[in-house]
């Protein structure tokens, strides 16, 4: 123990025995050795002193708890923190929930009444009270567990039944209330019933008011033999009887009602059930069948007869191999054994055939039909065509080898690149700098290609695209006809405008502030024989030095690119610009309208 804290409690001892602000102190008399518990601690948080009730309650000597800072025998730090701040605020704390450690390890539940003493605005002490809840806790959380373990057992039977307070309001359910209601009722809002709609047994609409619940709650008496009929939100209906009988406390007095719903549904309305749900079979896209054991059909859908041909007079009594092809024969005593062992077969994908011999592809799920008893008697069927799915299928693997073909070729001209610029680049850093910068040409002609889902690209959203990267490549002048270059054209062309971009940034206009670069394409004759033409030219710029003869770029220019797709292509130097000009036909760079 610290000289702070135990000079804090001889200070508090001589006050007591001075008898200082004696009226601060009067509790000693009246709480020393009485049965509540007391501790007083100072505005810094150590125990200045506690009555022999509070030692007792918690099993410590004097000695090993006055002194100490208070937090020590709170598990919860970040509580007494509050509470302290709290009471150095002026603030009053009752009967605030909070855990103390005892001497022996154990943990007790409490609750806190306190105060602060202040002088001169200050705080000086608190005085706080403590109860011990242990006990009282230790029977809430019986009583917890108790109204839990009713609660599960409720939950798990298959009768419906649910309470409300003595106003009507629905304060729970079980599982069996909503499914036989058809819905989720609402806990605190819903009132009276859990039912979407009620009606007597006449078929005259009832008011949830007037309900047997209702009079139950307003005349404080149970409520018997008074059938009634409930509507579900799908519209469906099912009579029952309702149990509804008043809870009362110990003094008698009405805190609410417990309701349980039993089922009424006869075999007439049970025949009205199976015809609603014949309605949805028939109704579905999906062809449904039902057979027995020995794969006899014993119903056949709508769906069924459009997939198969066969009406329901054809198929209904027939065995149901008479749809399975002769080399799929040997799944229906497969099916049978999994549906007898209670197994659901979902989505199994085979053929089956039509009255008229022709095969489709199905998607069957396969789940067993039970008796009353529980007794698996045969099995329902859908089956679904996946004609459009498996056409589908082969679309996207069809794309996928196209699109394996186009990164084949990709691949081709990257390693081309590669080869063209290990055999022309003099240092490491070159090669590494222009198979980059090739590259990421190449992929700006992908990006077009990808954005039109690679139908192709136009002769000036290429070239834009291929001039971005360049100072004032924005300012080349463009003209010709709307082409919509090939995905092969536009990958091979992507590269030589690159090329040409390249070498004007380094020797030719747009290294400079001078200087125009004209683009202009068109197409010339009629018919098979149709030419494109496109010209690249520089003029007023600064003094060219050449691209370099056998250089990369001038391989492009004047063999790869043209040879790519059919054509030719001529490269001129002039004193202030290059030149360059392609023909090809048109045939092998326009894309076709089937890209």
């Amino acid at each position: 123990m610290n000289e702070g804290p135990q000079a804090n409690v001889v200070a508090f001892k001589n006050a007591e025995e001075s008898g200082e602000d004696s009226r601060d102190f009067d509790y000693r008399d009246f709480f020393e050795n009485g049965a509540v518990a007391l501790h007083v601690v100072s505005a810094d948080g150590v125990i200045l002193h506690a009555n022999k009730a509070e030692l007792d309650l918690l099993g410590y000597p004097a000695k090993d708890y006055i002194g100490r800072h208070i937090a020590d025998f709170y598990p919860d730090r970040d509580m007494i923190d509050d509470i302290l701040g709290r009471l150095a605020g002026g603030e009053k704390i009752s009967r605030h929930p909070a855990r103390l450690r005892a001497h022996d390890g154990s943990i007790k539940n409490v609750e806190i009444t306190s105060s602060g003493h202040f002088r001169d605005g200050k705080l000086v002490h608190t005085r706080c009270f403590t109860v011990d809840v242990t006990d009282l806790e230790q029977t809430r959380s019986e009583l917890r567990q108790h109204d839990s373990t009713y609660h599960q057992i409720l939950d798990g039977l298959p009768v419906a039944i649910y309470t409300t307070d003595q106003n009507g309001i629905i304060t729970y359910y079980n599982r069996a209330a909503a499914d036989l209601a058809g819905r989720e009722p609402e806990i605190g809002k819903d009132k009276w019933c859990v039912t979407f709609k009620l009606f007597t047994a006449d078929g005259e609409e009832l008011p949830h008011d007037e309900c047997p619940m209702a009079i139950a709650l307003k005349e404080n008496r149970p409520v018997r033999n008074q059938q009634a009929v409930a509507q579900r939100p799908d519209g469906s209906l099912f009579p029952f009887m309702p149990y509804p009988t008043p809870l009362r406390n110990e003094d008698g007095n009405l805190i609410g009602a417990v309701n349980m719903l039993l089922d009424l549904t006869d075999r007439q309305r049970a025949e009205e059930v199976r015809q609603h749900l014949s309605a949805i079979v028939e109704s579905s896209f999906d062809a449904i069948v039902s057979k027995d054991l020995n794969t006899i059909i014993k119903s056949w859908n709508h769906a069924a007869e459009r997939l198969f041909g066969y009406t329901a007079d054809e198929a209904i009594g027939k065995s149901v191999t008479m749809l399975i092809p002769d080399d799929h024969q040997d799944e229906e005593p497969r099916i049978l054994e999994r549906i007898r062992r209670g197994e659901r077969v979902e989505t199994l994908e085979t053929v089956r055939r039509r009255k008229n011999g022709s095969l489709v592809p199905v998607s069957l799920t396969i789940s067993p039909v039970r008796n009353a008893t529980g007794q698996i008697v045969g099995a329902s069927k859908i089956a679904r065509d996946i004609t459009s799915a498996r056409e589908s299928e082969q679309r996207i693997r069809m794309l996928m080898r196209e699109v394996n073909h186009r990164v084949k070729n990709q691949y081709s001209v990257i390693l081309s690149m590669v080869r063209e610029s290990n055999k022309r680049s003099e240092t490491p850093r070159q090669f590494e700098s222009q198979v980059r910068e090739r590259i990421m040409a190449l992929s700006r002609s992908h990006d077009l290609l990808v954005s039109d889902d690679w139908k192709g690209a136009t002769v000036s959203d290429l070239l834009a695209a291929q001039t971005k990267p360049f100072p004032r490549g924005e300012t080349i002048d463009m003209s010709g006809p709307p082409v919509v270059l090939s995905p092969n054209a536009v990958q091979y062309l992507g590269i030589a405008f690159h090329e040409l971009a390249t070498n004007s940034a380094k020797y030719g206009v747009l290294s400079a502030d001078k200087g125009q670069i004209s683009v202009k394409w068109d197409i010339a004759g009629v018919g098979a024989s149709r030419l494109f033409h496109l010209s690249w030219a520089e003029t007023d710029g600064p003094q060219v030095q050449a691209i370099g003869h056998g250089g990369f770029g001038t391989v492009v220019l004047k063999r790869v690119a043209p040879a790519a797709i059919n054509g030719k292509g001529n490269l001129d130097y002039g004193p202030n610009g290059i030149s360059w000009s392609l023909e090809a036909p048109l045939a092998t760079v326009q894309a076709s309208r089937g890209e």
